[in-house]
């Protein structure tokens, strides 16, 4: 588990917990990363857990000890609370021209290979089953870099399956579009660090109508988790300004191939009633 956040640990570990300790990953998850940072007695009232099982929580995340826990935390915090000129400086201070090419196209490629290593196969095939049931509406939508990643998506999906519906990005029309949504129905949201508010505040108002929320976040794991029925974290940190999205649009490209076999029934039908030649 080494590299994953505390809240993707939560997420792996989930099945594996007791009721008591699933009180503590939920509470921690909804008010993440704070109450995590509180002394164990305040974790325990907060989340309606007793201290000790706080403390094997803690444990079955994988950590030695609640203050090892802790300094993962705080780690975590101050990682993705780096804006780009932060992370710019850094980079600004080693900086060489000799072969960035190849430096940047040799992480970048690291990037995906670490998020196939931090996505469970059982949780990106749960995903893909549940896009390809087709049942109800499948709602997508992202924020300031990621929104592009809901609209490739969604314009691959809407000739696979009916249904597909792409939030708007203002939110007074994204709130609009909330009065068709369903119980049952899902939404895919894309969140990376600085997140999204207003992500935030949509995947609340989702969870309220009872759909099933499905995220794509990275490593740090956006706080839309904490409303997540599954999710799939992706590695996008580089040693540069800016993170690099590679990883989420090859694992976008990968959800839409998979989809597309697994409801190749219909979608082969779709496919062919718009493709020159096709049997409509």
């Amino acid at each position: 588990m080494e590299g994953k956040s505390v809240a993707a640990r939560i997420h792996d570990a989930i099945h594996r917990l007791t009721p008591a300790e699933k009180r503590a990953a939920r509470g921690l998850l909804g008010a993440y990363p704070t109450l995590g940072l509180a002394p164990v007695a305040e974790f325990g009232q907060q989340a309606g857990a007793s201290s000790a099982t706080v403390l094997r929580f803690v444990s079955q995340l994988g950590y030695k000890s609640y203050p090892d826990f802790q300094r993962a935390l705080r780690d975590e915090l101050e990682e993705r609370a780096k804006s780009p000129l932060q992370r710019g400086q850094s980079a600004s201070a080693s900086a060489s021209d000799d072969n960035f090419l190849d430096r940047f196209v040799s992480q970048a490629a690291g990037n995906l290979r670490g998020t196939a290593g931090l996505i469970p196969p059982s949780e990106f095939e749960a995903v893909c089953q549940r896009i390809a049931e087709a049942k109800g509406q499948c709602y997508l939508g992202g924020g300031r870099f990621t929104d592009f990643l809901a609209g490739y998506m969604e314009a691959h999906l809407r000739l696979i399956r009916p249904g597909m519906r792409r939030f708007d990005g203002r939110p007074a029309t994204r709130a609009d579009q909330m009065i068709d949504v369903r119980p049952g129905d899902t939404a895919i949201l894309f969140d990376v660090r600085r997140y999204d508010p207003s992500l935030l505040e949509a995947a609340g108002e989702l969870a309220a109508r009872r759909a099933q929320i499905i995220l794509i976040t990275d490593e740090w794991m956006s706080p839309v988790s904490r409303y997540a029925k599954l999710v799939l974290p992706c590695r996008t940190a580089l040693d540069r300004t800016w993170d690099a999205n590679g990883s989420l649009f090859t694992l976008v490209e990968a959800i839409i191939a998979r989809v597309t076999e697994l409801a190749w029934p219909i979608a082969s039908k779709r496919i062919g009633s718009i493709e020159p030649g096709g049997v409509p």
